[in-house]
Order: C-alpha cells, then sequence, then structure tokens
C-alpha cells in the first residue's frame, strides 16, 4: 500500500489548482481541508480522516466553474485514487462526495444525498463562502465575471436551477441568494455556529456599503 497517500493527493491538486483564477485556487482547498478538520474535532465525529481530506483538497478539481472536461478529470482523479490503493469504499466516498456537494448541484433533479465526510467537506467549503473571506471571494468571482457591484433595479432572485444560478446578478444580490442562506443549510453543529456568526459581520458589512453607496 503506498504511504503518505494524502501527500500524493495535495500534491495532485496542487498542480491542477495552483494558477486557478476564480478563486477555487490550491490556498482555498488547503483552508478547506483545515475547516474540515476543525468540524470533525469540534463536534467529535467518527469518520476516515483519509476520504474527508482527500475530498476537501479534491472537490474544485473537477468542479465545471474550473474545468471544461469535468468527465475527463474526474476520471484522473479516479486513476490517481486507485494508484494510491485506497480501498473501493474510500473511492466510491470520496467521488460521491466531489460530485455532489456543490451547491447548484442541490439545485438540480439529480442532487444525490452525502455521507458524513461528504457533509463534513460541504460545510468547510461553505464556511469559505461567509465571512471576510466570503465577501472577498464574491467580489473576486463576480469582478472576473463582469457582474456589476450592485443595481438597485435588479432585485435579488431564487433559483430554481443550476443555470439560473450561474447567470449571475450583482455582487451585493449574491448575498441575499446564497451567502445568507448558507447557515441554515450547514450540516454540522460547528459549522453552524460558526456560519451565524460570520453572516452577522457580513450583514454589518452590508449596512457600511449601503451608507457609502448612498453618499
Amino acid at each position: 500500500m503506498r504511504s503518505n497517500k494524502i501527500e500524493h493527493v495535495i500534491a495532485f491538486a496542487r498542480k491542477e489548482l495552483e494558477n486557478e483564477k476564480s478563486g477555487h485556487d490550491f490556498k482555498h482547498v488547503q483552508r478547506v481541508a483545515n475547516y474540515a478538520k476543525m468540524i470533525v474535532e469540534g463536534d467529535q465525529l467518527s469518520v476516515d480522516s483519509f476520504v474527508v481530506q482527500a475530498s476537501a483538497y479534491l472537490h474544485d478539481v473537477i468542479d465545471d466553474k474550473v474545468v471544461e472536461d469535468v468527465a475527463s478529470k474526474v476520471k484522473e482523479v479516479e486513476a490517481l485514487l486507485s494508484g494510491l490503493e485506497v480501498s473501493e469504499g474510500q473511492m466510491k466516498d470520496i467521488l460521491h462526495s466531489i460530485q455532489n456537494m456543490s451547491y447548484s448541484k442541490g439545485l438540480t433533479d439529480d442532487a444525490k444525498p452525502l455521507s458524513l465526510a461528504g457533509k463534513i467537506v460541504q460545510d468547510a467549503d461553505r464556511l469559505e463562502a461567509v465571512g471576510a473571506m466570503g465577501i472577498l471571494r464574491t467580489a473576486y468571482y463576480g469582478g472576473g465575471h463582469g457582474h456589476p457591484i450592485y443595481d438597485e433595479e435588479i432585485k435579488p432572485k431564487t433559483f430554481t436551477s443550476k443555470a439560473e444560478y450561474r447567470q449571475g446578478t450583482t455582487v451585493i444580490n449574491h448575498f441575499y441568494e446564497k451567502l445568507f442562506l448558507l447557515p441554515d443549510k450547514m450540516n454540522t453543529t460547528y459549522a453552524r455556529n460558526l456560519a451565524f456568526e460570520r453572516k452577522q459581520f457580513m450583514e454589518q458589512f452590508l449596512d457600511q456599503f449601503y451608507a457609502e453607496w448612498h453618499v
């Protein structure tokens, strides 16, 4: 059996994401992996640590915001895990988690329930979307895709499909369309409590934003 399996996974993720410019880069997945550890420890959860950490590092490698050919990239991840001689159960859990944990996946008809490991990584990823980091990543992604900062005539939407969600509206609307909804969607107690704290920070930020916008 290959030793230091997670180190090989980390090296693969670093190579795939080191030049990513959408806010889904290697530093992001590294923080997600760290949050996942914090959730496991904070809620004292019994779970396969390799599955959790591998899923955290690999979840954006196959994201359609990052790669054009998702199916091909999934096969690369499968080959990586096979080469590391991970168990069949671990491989299934990792592949299932990274293909079903995204927010947009939850808006599709084929969204599938996550394992405990998948729920932990989903929460860890969503913690990156709230608080100061959430504010910065939202502005960074919106600017990179040409979304206006704010427009009073464009009202926040309630998305019912992945296609609607990916259309985007304004940077500020994204707070109401997704970010403020995340605390209630958390799977774990640790992540939920932290997300609600950070929601308060984002609300304070928006109060200041509106005060400066309407100068």
